[in-house]
């Protein structure tokens, strides 16, 4: 038996509670089909295949949501810091526990490798465990002595808050976004994306079996335009949280304006990996081909645009042409396969459209730019040299696996070349000069930046972009920031004169 056809198998017993029953809302700690009884299939991108129905929450599933959790907060923020960690720590527990489900059942609904995906639950662990710690410490404030008062802050939780995932890598961004919303004290309505549903069930299923209230984390299936929409408008939701395609961003920004509600927004990129000439190109080649063909380049952070410096073009673009000719595509349960389907025929579709776009623009397709195959959404990994960045392949979000080679003369040009979007993500700097690495980051419009690295995540430091790339900071205490409000007390210091009036 190959490794593929006993993934395969292990995956088809993990499948087949969905396929018998479907997948249904929790709301209040019970299973719900939608209220109004309609469903939707969810298709695997491997085979184009069905998975099994999804209830289609609409409206009054939101309401009933958006209630349990209102009901719900006061007793979860107000539960001791020490049992609100003990809960995290047995959801870290429990996706540790069923890492081989969650990867496989995520490959099958997504189309994402099982190289990377294997890895993602335990992702998804960590940051419950790292939150879990910092719980004890997520009301902290400070004390502000002045003249005549002593000025004390703390943080309190904010409410309940409603958290929007995408569909690609949907488990490891759902625990980034859900577990500091609980360790602040807050309660969840979570949406995950109609595309990807499987894993965000199995993630409810393991918080409350991890004994989480009932309340605290409500899950409501469903799309945009009538879950989402009433979600994003819902007066008892305080706050939402959204990884997603910055146009969305701007619509939900609108919708929860009559509310006020407060947002957060990690949104689309057009990252560009800059690569001077006295790199070490061994290794600035291997993090521009990983930064873009992994996760099937449908990440926010990967590195869409290489900007490669015009005395080492010719080489780089050569050895990059030849190891991106040699990426292995192929079905996601197979352990060799560096590269899957892409999500959906929508999705496919539009990643289609840029080999033509590229050519009408003038740039030449030096690897790719063709399907992979009649079943399934799979595209062979694409390159493009001779482009400029007015292009319509430098300037828009792709979220394939599809990398646009740039190329510059000097420092200033570069940094004009890489500014030039709307958005500012990510970027990823090649260099072994110290001090024109530390003049360029200063100046490179982008929330992150990474010099001669790959994108590695510290959880304590803050994630997001700058620009059309989003709004907030994810990660360590900035979590918080969104999740709580700061109040302060002053406490008079002896009998200071009190300006009278009408006396």
């Amino acid at each position: 038996m190959t490794a593929l056809t006993e993934n395969i198998e292990k995956l088809n017993g993990y499948l087949a509670r969905f396929r018998e029953g479907g997948i249904q809302n929790l709301i209040a700690g019970k299973s719900r089909p939608a209220a109004s009884g309609a469903v939707f299939d969810t298709t695997s991108p491997v085979d184009e295949s069905v998975i099994c129905p999804v209830a289609r929450g609409g409206a009054e599933d939101i309401d009933a949501a958006a209630r349990a959790a209102a009901q719900a907060f006061p007793a979860w923020a107000a539960m001791p810091a020490a049992e609100r960690k003990t809960i995290l720590i047995r959801i870290a527990e429990g996706i540790e526990a069923r890492a081989e489900e969650i990867a496989l059942c995520e490959c099958w609904d997504t189309g994402q490798a099982l190289r990377f995906m294997s890895k993602a639950a335990l992702r998804g662990a960590a940051n419950f465990r790292f939150f879990a710690d910092k719980v004890s410490s997520a009301r902290d404030g400070q004390n502000l002595r002045s003249p005549t008062l002593m000025n004390v802050t703390t943080r309190v939780p904010l409410g309940p808050v409603g958290v929007i995932t995408p569909w690609n890598t949907p488990f490891m961004l759902s625990t980034w976004k859900i577990a500091p919303a609980l360790a602040a004290g807050c309660t969840v309505v979570h949406k995950p994306a109609e595309f990807s549903p499987l894993t965000a069930r199995i993630l409810a299923e393991i918080a409350h079996e991890a004994g989480l209230p009932d309340g605290v984390w409500n899950l409501v299936n469903g799309f945009g335009e009538d879950a989402g929409r009433a979600l994003t408008e819902h007066p008892a939701i305080k706050a939402i949280a959204f990884v997603g395609e910055s146009k969305t961003g701007s619509m939900i920004m609108k919708q929860g304006a009559d509310t006020l509600k407060r947002v957060h927004f990690e949104l689309g990129g057009k990252n560009p990996v800059v690569v001077f000439d006295d790199a070490d190109l061994d290794r600035a080649l291997d993090a521009a081909i990983f930064m873009i063909y992994s996760l099937n380049g449908e990440r926010c952070t990967s590195s869409s645009r290489l900007l490669v410096q015009d005395t080492v073009a010719d080489e780089f673009e050569a050895k990059l042409t030849e190891r991106v000719n040699t990426i292995r595509v192929g079905h996601p349960l197979d352990p060799e396969t560096e590269v899957g389907p892409l999500i959906h025929k929508v999705h496919f579709d539009k990643v289609a459209s840029y080999f033509d776009i590229a050519k009408t623009d003038g740039a030449t397709v030096a690897a790719g730019g063709l399907r992979v195959g009649d079943q399934g959404w799979f595209v062979r990994p694409t390159l493009f040299t001779g482009a400029t960045n007015d292009m319509r392949i430098a300037q828009e979000e792709i979220f394939g696996p599809v990398l646009t080679s740039i190329r510059f003369a000097t420092e200033e040009e570069a940094l004009k070349i890489a500014n030039d979007t709307q958005y500012g993500l990510t970027a990823y700097v090649w260099t072994n000069d110290l001090t024109r690495a530390l003049r360029f980051t200063d100046r490179l419009e982008a929330g992150m930046i990474w010099v001669n690295s790959e994108n590695v995540r510290h959880l304590p430091t803050p994630f997001g972009g700058v620009k059309a790339s989003g709004i907030g900071r994810d990660g360590g205490d900035w979590s918080f920031e969104f999740y709580m409000e700061q109040k302060h007390v002053g406490f008079a210091l002896g009998q200071h004169r009190i300006p009278r009036l009408g006396v």
